[in-house]
């Protein structure tokens, strides 16, 4: 899958700052939030509103044709949830790590997952869920063989491909505007592989850095 995953020249054209930590993390044994978990939900801090990383997402959004203000990139969104919502204990240690760090983080189930990952822009008739609308042309979307996994870059997620309790075998996307540094983009990635590690000590990761023009 990570040497499949590709962002198209249409969205690095739009923000050629863009760049994409991807994550295989193989062997999960996930479930239900837990008091270590928790405890990292805990550690969420609030992030102001006009952060400068917040504000490079709204600029991007604008720049495809999308008000931030009515859907917010997913780290601005979760910020605004204070204390974090207890989904399960992987979703806790992205959510967790995506607060610490400004920085928007898609988890992906695999085993959900229909050919290889790819961000592109929309041309406006991708199969979608019901409940998210079709993506309008222009979008930028993430999406498998199968249609769309994430519309709007990341602001929402398709039921299909959420990672649950049961999931064994999943993908992290951590995605980075400037100012974010591609040093601290680095930090964010060891970080959810450390707390994934607590979860599963025999977790298999594997990790690759998507940048313009690669």
């Amino acid at each position: 899958m990570l040497d499949d995953i590709t962002v198209d020249p249409s969205v690095t054209a739009l923000r050629p700052d863009f760049a994409v930590l991807a994550i295989t993390a193989h062997g999960l044994r996930n479930g239900p939030t837990d008091d270590r978990s928790r405890g990292w939900l805990a550690e969420a801090r609030p992030v102001p509103n006009d952060h400068e990383k917040l504000e490079s997402w709204r600029e991007a959004y604008r720049a495809f044709g999308t008000k931030p203000s009515r859907t917010r990139p997913s780290v601005d969104a979760l910020s605004r949830r204070l204390p974090l919502p207890e989904i399960n204990q992987v979703v806790d240690a992205y959510n967790a790590i995506s607060v610490k760090h400004v920085l928007p983080i898609g988890g992906e189930d695999l085993a959900r997952y229909q050919g290889p990952a790819r961000l592109v822009r929309a041309v406006g008739d991708e199969p979608s869920e019901e409940a998210l609308g079709v993506p309008e042309p222009g979008e930028v979307v993430w999406r498998d063989d199968l249609g769309v996994t994430c519309r709007r870059w990341n602001w929402r997620q398709v039921a299909r491909t959420r990672i649950t309790e049961e999931t064994t075998d999943a993908l992290f996307l951590l995605e980075r505007l400037e100012p974010f540094s591609l040093d601290e983009l680095k930090v964010a990635g060891e970080e959810l592989a450390e707390l994934l590690s607590e979860i599963t000590p025999e977790v298999r990761i594997v990790t690759r850095l998507i940048v313009s023009g690669t």
